[in-house]
């Protein structure tokens, strides 16, 4: 802010931002002056004045990074992951760099590196907080930089949406592994998420009393978009409750460590490859829309808001398309 001060017969007026060096000048009138002032507060404004570099001599990029994990990343429902993500980050050499001395091209270095060790889609995730990071340092941690450098670089290109679908025969042989498994919650989750669609996160803390068994329904109180939804559950879906041996609780008490190694076993005797847990969320909305259901059915199953989300999410064959084309024409 303008503070002004007559002293004989000239105005003096002083500019003072913080993390910028105070201004000020003499005029002759007091309109001079503050036409002045307005001009430099606007030219701070436009980041068109030098900083006080020695408030960022002493700030590392690590610091931020901390900050952010502290205040931040807790008020996040994805917190725990964000958490291990940035706890990564602050090993990389980039949270040793001054704010003084940082530019887009570290930035540029460290999106490089870790390009070499991640996916594109990590370093997409990583990139995104610091230029949250960044963004919050500028407007609200009074952090005396001229620009965001992660808006000055070039983002990697993210991989081809996965389309991984059981093919003929890995279905019966993985549920024949499954039904050896010592914990059939691993076969009961499996089967569970095909004929539902439903999350990994979301089976895990599906509760009994969320599930109105005469209406057919599950009711998720949060999903990963932060909304409710109530999915139908199909005569296969009631079946796999039904044989559940208790009513009360979590639906599925089993761990995500007993549920991953369940699942890796029965693929490795199956002899099933490249296959997650989370591929079958593209089963079962491929399987819906082949079942006939619309784009809006499938997406009130699934939650997805954007239908171009959906297809993502929708991989049908041509093969079937092609026979149902078949017996149309007869």
């Amino acid at each position: 802010m303008a503070t002004f001060r007559k002293r004989n017969d000239r105005w003096q007026v002083q500019v003072r931002r913080a993390g910028y060096p105070p201004i000020s000048k003499s005029f002759l009138s007091k309109s001079d002056a503050e036409k002045w002032a307005r001009e430099k507060e606007r030219a701070i404004d436009r980041a068109e004045l030098p900083i006080n570099v020695s408030d960022l001599k002493t700030t590392t990029v690590g610091d931020l990074l901390r900050r952010y994990r502290d205040t931040i990343t807790p008020t996040k429902r994805g917190h725990k992951v964000e958490g291990y993500r940035l706890g990564a980050m602050l090993t990389h050499e980039l949270a040793q760099v001054s704010l003084s001395r940082l530019s887009p091209a570290d930035i540029a270095s460290y999106r490089d590196d870790r390009l070499r060790a991640v996916s594109s889609c990590s370093v997409l995730k990583e990139l995104a907080i610091l230029q949250h990071m960044f963004s919050l340092a500028m407007k609200e941690w009074r952090t005396p930089l001229h620009s965001n450098p992660c808006a000055l670089i070039t983002k990697p290109k993210q991989h081809k949406a996965r389309d991984r679908r059981l093919e003929a025969g890995e279905f019966e042989a993985l549920d024949e592994a499954l039904r050896q498994s010592r914990n059939q919650l691993v076969r009961s989750v499996f089967l569970f998420a095909i004929h539902t669609g439903m999350r990994r996160s979301e089976i895990l803390s599906l509760d009994w009393s969320n599930i109105d068994i005469q209406a057919r329904t599950a009711h998720l109180k949060m999903t990963k978009n932060g909304s409710s939804r109530t999915v139908p559950l199909s005569p296969a879906a009631l079946e796999i409750l039904r044989e559940l041996s208790h009513r009360e609780g979590v639906t599925f008490p089993i761990t995500i460590e007993a549920l991953r190694y369940g699942l890796s076993k029965a693929m490795e005797q199956a002899e099933v490859t490249d296959f997650h847990l989370h591929d079958t969320r593209h089963e079962a909305c491929s399987r819906f829309h082949e079942q006939g259901l619309s784009t809006a059915q499938v997406s009130l199953i699934s939650g997805h808001r954007d239908p171009r989300m959906l297809m993502r999410y929708t991989h049908l064959r041509a093969a079937d398309i092609a026979a149902k084309l078949a017996n149309q024409s007869q």
